[in-house]
């Protein structure tokens, strides 16, 4: 599904226009942009959450050339979802 269909779908079930329905999601992922800047994480109920690690700076070797590189630090966003949607997804429901 991507974006535009998502809005519409979202728009459809919420009863309201697309293009509100489209302002409100980038208002919500800025929302999340802001907090993970922050550090902080976000937690959507019955959904999951959303939190930036940081992962530490290594050593990585180029297999091909033997040659050793420094990969430096980085944030990257993780998410866990609900016990509830990793059950229905083992499930196949």
């Amino acid at each position: 599904m991507n974006n535009k269909e998502f809005i519409a779908e979202l728009a459809e079930r919420m009863g309201y226009s697309t293009k509100n329905t489209q302002l409100l999601v980038n208002g919500i992922v800025n929302a999340m942009g802001d907090a993970f800047q922050e550090d902080n994480a976000v937690l959507v109920p019955n959904f999951g959450s959303f939190e930036a690690k940081k992962k530490m700076e290594r050593i990585i070797i180029n297999p091909s050339t033997g040659q050793r590189m420094l990969v430096p630090p980085k944030l990257v966003l993780n998410f866990k979802p609900n016990q509830q949607w990793k059950d229905k997804l083992k499930g196949g429901q």
